[in-house]
């Protein structure tokens, strides 16, 4: 069992790459690797996208790398080996991103990410720290985790879906603000599993076991 952690020179690699090896070792998850090699992500059971940055930067940043993308599409896409993606590597599962300009997204679950714009004009952007998840439906990799669970957020754009079905969680920042979404064999979360303690470990160690 191979998971590959894509490195596109975008991420939080180092942080990211200890909290899956540790929760490899501790469920039998086999591997975990860094790579910025298509032919590995070509190879891999399971494959996760951080990004760290802003949507352009990040969507391009991904492009560049050789046979990359298209390497992702047919593994996840293809042959739907589970996918994850962290914060931006989230958000560019969009159609489109609206950070500074239009940048098309990987159009793997319908919907567009915007400026987070709070009701209550004293809430600052970027939404920084942490916050309590609401689940809205279940999922194999939130088993465990429930309402008030808290995990960590630095963002200061959300994904606004096309179709309130692929949500899985929100969080309360004057309004709803996406947290997790899911389709298929691919699910995203925009706050940062690695950082977010106990609750994060959860689903990263839940996402390891998950044979969808």
């Amino acid at each position: 069992m191979l998971t590959v952690l894509v490195d596109y020179e975008s991420g939080n690699l180092h942080s990211a790459e200890k909290a899956f090896q540790r929760m490899a070792q501790e469920v039998g998850g086999g591997d975990v690797i860094v790579s910025a090699r298509a032919e590995d992500v070509a190879r891999a059971d399971r494959i996760v996208l951080p990004g760290d940055g802003a949507f352009p930067a990040c969507r391009r940043a991904l492009g560049a790398v050789g046979g990359m993308v298209e390497a992702l599409e047919e593994a996840v896409q293809a042959r739907a080996v589970p996918f994850m993606g962290i914060c931006v590597g989230m958000q560019m599962l969009a159609s489109v991103g609206r950070e500074y300009e239009d940048v098309a997204g990987l159009d793997w679950i319908g919907g567009e990410i915007t400026r987070i714009a709070p009701e209550d004009a004293s809430l600052k952007v970027p939404h920084m720290g942490w916050n309590d998840l609401v689940v809205d439906r279940a999922h194999p990799v939130l088993e465990g985790v429930a309402r008030g669970d808290h995990a960590y957020f630095v963002h200061s754009y959300q994904f606004h879906l096309a179709d309130p079905a692929h949500l899985l969680a929100h969080v309360e920042y004057g309004g709803p603000v996406t947290a997790i979404v899911a389709r298929d064999t691919i699910i995203g979360t925009q706050f940062h599993p690695e950082k977010s303690q106990a609750t994060g470990l959860r689903m990263i160690a839940n996402f390891l076991r998950w044979t969808p």
